[in-house]
């Protein structure tokens, strides 16, 4: 499938998305997100990682202790995997990712501090728009050994370990769970096409990880039919799981999202609500049970 390239191509906002004859009275189209971003890029550290199977791989941390956290606490571990495409835009993937606002004081003061690393998949744009190095399974080992290596550097201040990721990202989130399921605390697969074998899913569950599953209703992408639906009964019956499975995904605003680069993708971009920390910017939080956001089951999970 070819995806966009959202270094050449400006959204288009007078396109009436399909899924607008479901709207109701009073609700509305928003086409933007309301946080600011590309500002915290310059907090983030640039390093690289060799290896031989998947080829050198570039990654992003945010150390809160370098910038001003007590340097005798201890911290989470944040990992944010990107979407397919997104590491063509290089620095500008921590934004895409949805890792960029929780760099920012006001996220790093909701959670307590947090280290954030953002890997980047080594992925290529053919002519016909297609991505070819996307995440696949030959990731999973380099991307722990990434996450340990940021862990023994900071081995005095790292506390609980989450991974997060929407779309491709929201596959290796369950790739890495599958893979290394009780080495992480936290995890929030976004928007994913790909859900776990039963079998494997007990495997992550008995390992003690708290789940915060997000899947809009309206994906256009990922469709909630087919990737959701099924596994609903399955999905009831695990502990320490929230489904956060809203019939809308908004913007801050409170307007309904549509992102037209070529087609719509405004309701799988779960990933812009997320990093507006699944709150509206009135401060109501999209589901009451996460009354401080995504920040605050971070923290909560942290404790």
């Amino acid at each position: 499938m070819a995806l966009p390239d959202f270094k050449k191509t400006e959204q288009n906002k007078t396109v009436i998305p399909e899924w607008a004859k479901y709207m109701k009275e009073g609700e509305f189209i928003s086409y933007s997100t309301t946080y600011p971003s590309k500002i915290y890029f310059e907090l983030f550290d640039e390093y690289s990682y060799s290896c031989e199977e998947s080829g050198d791989i570039k990654y992003y941390v945010y150390d809160p202790v370098k910038h001003g956290a007590d340097p005798d606490g201890k911290y989470p571990v944040l990992m944010w995997l990107h979407g397919a495409s997104n590491s063509l835009m290089g620095v500008g993937c921590i934004m895409c990712c949805g890792a960029e606002q929780y760099a920012s004081p006001k996220y790093q003061q909701s959670m307590g501090g947090a280290y954030i690393i953002v890997p980047l998949a080594n992925e290529e744009r053919l002519e016909d728009g297609s991505i070819l190095g996307t995440w696949a399974p030959v990731y999973s080992k380099p991307i722990k050994a990434i996450y340990d290596k940021v862990c023994t550097d900071h081995a005095e201040n790292i506390g609980k370990k989450f991974v997060m990721g929407a779309s491709s990202g929201g596959y290796f989130t369950w790739q890495l769970l599958e893979d290394y399921g009780n080495y992480f605390d936290g995890a929030i697969p976004i928007a994913s096409g790909y859900f776990p074998e039963y079998e494997a899913l007990d495997k992550i569950v008995a390992g003690g990880v708290q789940l915060l599953i997000a899947h809009g209703r309206h994906d256009e992408m990922a469709t909630f039919e087919e990737c959701i639906e099924p596994h609903m009964e399955k999905l009831s019956q695990i502990k320490n799981c929230i489904c956060f499975f809203p019939e809308w995904v908004y913007n801050g605003d409170g307007g309904l999202s549509s992102v037209f680069y070529g087609f719509e993708m405004g309701q799988h971009c779960m990933i812009n609500w997320v990093q507006n920390n699944l709150m509206f910017d009135n401060g109501t939080p999209a589901d009451e049970r996460l009354p401080g956001g995504v920040t605050g089951w971070i923290r909560k999970v942290s404790l």
